[in-house]
């Protein structure tokens, strides 16, 4: 027995590095598992619950708790294959599963019905709008969020532990007079949920954590039940998610949880940084174990991911560290312009094709979906197939349309499909009124006058539209100009029709950072034409020719556990990365580091920094030409640097 023992002891030193080692074999109290980007967090979870089996814990002893079914199913598929059947008969799933799970074995204690029904986000949206409609004319005005954006305050409010008066004063300011309105609607929302037996995603881990907490003979049954949990991800963890789990070990405190608080950056879904940093406080007896070799990148990349995260004031830290000595040093671009950091990115894209680096390879990641709107243009001039995760292609977004569509009819005053849209933004203008002006006014008459002079119709929006036609028509302007005069006109008709409009507008001033370089009408509009996404799914916009081979832009979220040969972090540039809004917000500045050391540890052997110079950022009056701050400053054998790429 005891030579078997060992057998089984040198089997498991023999697949996993001495830290893994030590994760995996450590059975008894709570354990915390810091795992470096790259660092085998997957195959550290996998061989931890086949060696408890081995080891002869029952399967139904253990609980692994991911935030993807997928993710459970695969670290519970491997496990079976190192060992045998027996580990598939672990109990493994979502916090949400699990929840739903025990509130129907326990339903009476809450007061529910064993029976009761789920609503997706999808189903609680309908019914937040159907009760939004009830409430009128309360809420008849057209500045009062819509049932998506209410659904989102709902939400945060619970994931966060916050009063929708917090979540509404840090998030949406600009519904600040409708608070006592959206409290109401809220109270009648969870009313009606109760009167028919439903409980939404929230709901869920809200009645789980009461069920613990409110029922000690319950909270002790499930706890005895369940010698061994373990956690994948636990930096995501909501504050709701953590009081869980401390709960659940009441009985005994072998729990593992694997994480990285340097990849803590979903505080918007309501993650909470402090769950991951104030483990060992919650569980004074933490063993703590650091993944740091890492098996994704060069030892250059990680010399820099490891000197950017050293900036952050509260961490574990930890020295991530790689087999692979050589390799390029990282080098961060100063670009002249928009245009100009651009075209670095193509020019270097073409430089590694010639060196048999296939686009799938490659990947440009940034901050916010918008900042690669300029580099869709040139990739698409030069037919460089692409993939958009994390945003859609900035054409195809409503309000940018919206805005196109006026500056297409300057340019084809007979565009049908431009004028509908257009006379469609008008409040009581209609697909009928708006085919009846068309056809009446513009269809048969030369230039913008047959608008002009419409008597088919009248409205104080009609008027506005043909009063913006005129100064656009007898006043020669600039694209840009042009562009201004638009979206002043449009700003009023985008803050009553989406709730979320302070980013839309963010949007609508890249669009006329844009226009700048360009000198007439004609060549931008050609531009934003070509060669639109013909397919979407989930997030993800597909361009160009069809195929396997395509680069990769990305948003930095959507990139989280992704890797490539070659990176670009585009828009370094501080008061866009990190922003300007949170420069003076600690915990705000502090998630944009993380998602700088994100990106950049997604790199395996090729990564560059880039940042346009002399950018005016209109919402401060402020020109940004500094690099940001996350890279400053850090020596030029860490990070090479590049100046005006012209």
């Amino acid at each position: 027995m005891e030579k078997s023992n060992r057998e089984f002891q040198k089997r498991y030193a023999r697949a996993l590095n001495p830290d893994q080692l030590a994760a995996v074999t450590h059975t008894e109290g709570p354990l915390l598992v810091i795992a470096g980007a790259g660092s085998g967090k997957t195959r550290t979870l996998t061989y931890r619950a086949a060696y408890l089996v081995e080891k002869g814990v029952s399967p139904s002893a253990i609980l692994l708790l991911t935030f993807t079914r997928k993710a459970s199913q695969e670290m519970l598929r491997r496990a079976t294959q190192l060992l045998d059947e027996r580990c598939g008969k672990i109990a493994g799933g979502t916090f949400h599963s699990f929840a739903n799970a025990t509130l129907r074995q326990y339903a009476s204690h809450m007061g529910l019905d064993p029976a009761f029904g789920i609503l997706d986000r999808s189903d609680s949206e309908n019914l937040i709008g159907m009760l939004r409609k009830e409430m009128q004319p309360a809420n008849r005005r057209r500045s009062f969020p819509r049932r998506k954006t209410l659904a989102d305050i709902f939400s945060r409010a619970v994931n966060k532990g916050l009063s929708l008066e917090e979540i509404i004063d840090n998030d949406y300011p600009h519904f600040e007079s409708h608070l006592e309105t959206i409290g109401c609607l809220y109270q009648l929302f969870e009313i009606r949920k109760q009167e028919h037996h439903f409980l939404d995603y929230d709901d869920l881990l809200v009645y789980l954590c009461r069920l613990l907490a409110e029922y000690p003979d319950v909270q002790d049954r499930i706890s005895a039940r369940y010698r061994y949990i373990m956690v994948d991800e636990y930096q995501d963890t909501n504050t709701i998610q953590a009081e869980i789990l401390y709960l659940l070990t009441r009985t005994n405190q072998n729990i593992m949880v694997v994480g990285d608080d340097a990849q803590s950056i979903y505080a918007f879904r309501g993650a909470n940084f402090r769950n991951i940093i104030d483990f060992p406080k919650r569980f004074p007896a933490t063993r703590t174990v650091s993944l740091e070799e890492n098996y994704r990148s060069n030892q250059p990349v990680l010399t820099l991911t490891n000197t950017i995260i050293e900036r952050a004031r509260e961490k574990f830290t930890k020295n991530l560290f790689s087999q692979k000595k050589d390799g390029s040093t990282p080098v961060m671009v100063n670009a002249e312009d928009e245009y100009s950091q651009s075209r670095f990115i193509v020019d270097r894209i073409k430089d590694l094709q010639k060196q048999n680096l296939p686009l799938n390879e490659i990947a440009v990641l940034f901050r916010a979906s918008f900042h690669s709107f300029d580099l869709e243009i040139e990739l698409n001039r030069e037919g460089i197939a692409f993939v958009k995760m994390g945003g859609f292609k900035f054409v195809e977004s409503a309000h940018i349309k919206d805005v196109l569509a006026h500056l297409r009819v300057m340019a084809n005053v007979h565009d049908r499909i431009s004028w509908y849209r257009i006379l469609l933004l008008i409040e009581k203008v209609g697909p009928k009124t708006a085919q009846k002006i068309y056809e009446a006014t513009l269809a048969e008459k030369s230039g913008y006058t047959g608008l002009l002079s419409a008597k088919v119709a009248r409205s104080k929006g009609l008027e506005r539209l043909k009063k913006l036609i005129a100064t656009l028509d007898t006043q020669p302007k600039t694209v840009c100009e042009m562009g201004e005069t638009i979206i002043d006109y449009y700003m009023p008709i985008l803050k009553n029709r989406y709730d979320d409009h302070p980013r839309r507008a963010k949007d609508l001033e890249h669009l006329v950072e844009i226009m700048e370089r360009y000198r007439s009408l004609d060549p931008f509009l050609t531009d934003m034409a070509l060669e639109p996404p013909t397919t979407s799914f989930e997030n993800t916009l597909y361009a160009n020719t069809p195929g396997s081979d395509r680069l990769t832009l990305s948003t930095i979220h959507s990139a989280k556990g992704l890797e490539w040969n070659t990176v670009f972090v585009i828009w370094t540039l501080d008061g866009r990365f990190p922003s300007v809004h949170s420069l003076h917000k600690e915990a705000e500045l502090e998630e944009e580091l993380r998602l700088m050391y994100v990106a950049a540890t997604r790199a395996r052997e090729n990564l560059f920094f880039t940042y346009p110079s002399n950018v005016y950022d209109r919402s401060t009056g402020l020109i940004l030409n500094r690099p940001s701050r996350f890279l400053d400053d850090i020596p030029d054998d860490i990070l090479e640097k590049e100046y005006e790429y012209r």
